[in-house]
Order: structure tokens, then sequence, then C-alpha cells
């Protein structure tokens, strides 16, 4: 089954500055874009900070009020002196969190959760930037029509990874919201389609109607109390 990952949503036309940019130039750039953050990167190319919107305001908010230009590389700096901060060395969070094309969108997007970050800059194996990605990147999986989410459950769920004749389990997707229902010949089965199913890129929830034959869920729990010597019924009971 074909996994969604950052280089499927990621924005590849990606901009950069020098660690020596002005904050003029910074903020010129951010408007001719139409963005709200920039990475920086050194003169390998790799990527060591990123300036955001949020950075450049300190200096509109601390504006007249008296300050001393004090900077230490390698310590976050507090709001005040990012407001005395001229380039980018001096203005942009570090370290920074950066992830890769391969990485899987629920693990960027768990990333940007945990760290409270809006976006990850993208970086190949030699730390040189490839792309960006965002939190409105991310959720572009869920942009996905509804016809080509359920040609996805029926061709790489049902048929190519459990093997199902697809009139076993009727699909319906509204909104990224998919209803299954059906008669398969085990209890294991159906909770593993509907695991399965779940995982399909664009897929918001799953309702589960599916109904079948064996309970081998029971049947396991009985074998388990049958032979686990602490159990209530086991051989030494």
């Amino acid at each position: 089954m074909r996994r969604w990952t950052v280089r499927d949503v990621m924005t590849d036309d990606v901009v950069a500055v020098p660690e020596d940019a002005s904050y003029r130039t910074i903020v010129d750039v951010l408007a001719e874009r139409g963005i709200s953050a920039v990475p920086v990167v050194d003169t390998t190319g790799k990527v060591v900070g990123v300036v955001s919107e949020a950075d450049l305001l300190f200096k509109v908010e601390f504006a007249g009020t008296a300050g001393q230009r004090r900077f230490f590389p390698h310590r976050r700096r507090s709001p005040r002196e990012k407001s005395e901060g001229r380039t980018a060395r001096e203005l942009m969070s570090a370290p920074v969190m950066t992830t890769g094309p391969g990485t899987g969108l629920h693990a960027a997007a768990r990333l940007m959760a945990e760290k409270g970050v809006k976006r990850l800059p993208v970086v190949a194996d030699d730390g040189s930037l490839v792309g960006i990605v965002s939190r409105a990147d991310v959720l572009k999986v869920h942009l996905r029509p509804d016809e080509e989410v359920r040609r996805d459950i029926v061709d790489e769920v049902l048929r190519r990874t459990l093997w199902l004749d697809p009139s076993e389990v009727h699909v319906e997707v509204e909104g990224g919201l998919v209803a299954l229902s059906g008669h398969l010949d085990r209890r294991s089965l159906a909770e593993l389609t509907v695991r399965l199913v779940g995982s399909v890129p664009g897929v918001v929830a799953v309702q589960d109607h599916l109904t079948y034959d064996l309970d081998d869920a029971e049947l396991a729990r009985s074998r388990w109390d049958r032979s686990h010597p602490f159990s209530a019924t086991g051989p030494s009971a």
C-alpha cells in the first residue's frame, strides 16, 4: 500500500537566505514570496535556522526602547535580543527542527505538533535544503477526492494487501468518512481491514459495519487461558 510522504506535499521551490542577510532583505523576501518564514543556510547550503515574521516583529515591539547589542551564537536569544538583530544569524531561531523527504506524513505532523512549529525545512541526507513542508501542506492529504480514496481502499487494501474479493466488502466514502459493510469469515480479518483502511491517506474516520462468522479473538484467549500456567484455567489450576 502506497504511503504518502513529505515529498508528496512539500514545496520544492523554496527560497533561503544566507546567515549575513540583512533584516530588510529578509522582510523583502517574505513580502515578495508571500511567505511567513524563510530558512537560513550556511556557506555550504546546510540549514542552520529559520527566521519567521514573529522573529522580525520583535524589532517593532521594542522600537525606541534602550538596549545593548550582545549576541551569543550558541544559545536561544530573548525577544529583546532579537529586536536588536540586524542579520539572519542574529534574528533566526536555532537550532532548527528539520525532516527528510521520505518521512511519512503522520510522523511529520506529529513532529510539528510536539515541537509547536508551523513548518519544517526538508533536507537531503547531506543536510542541504530541498524543500519546506507546512501544516497546510500536511493537510493536503485530506483534499484527495473521495473516489480516489475509495479506489485506494479497494485496490491497495482489499485486493493487494488482504487478497479479498472486493465484492465481500462494500465501501462508501463521503468527505473522507469511510463506511465498511459486508461479511467476512473471521473477526481478526474484519478488525485488520478496519485498521488498514484507517491508514489510507485521506481517510478521516472509519465506520465499521462488518460482520463475521468466527470470533477467533475469543478462541485465541481461550487457548491462552488453557495453556498459560498462571491463568485460572491453566494446567496448574
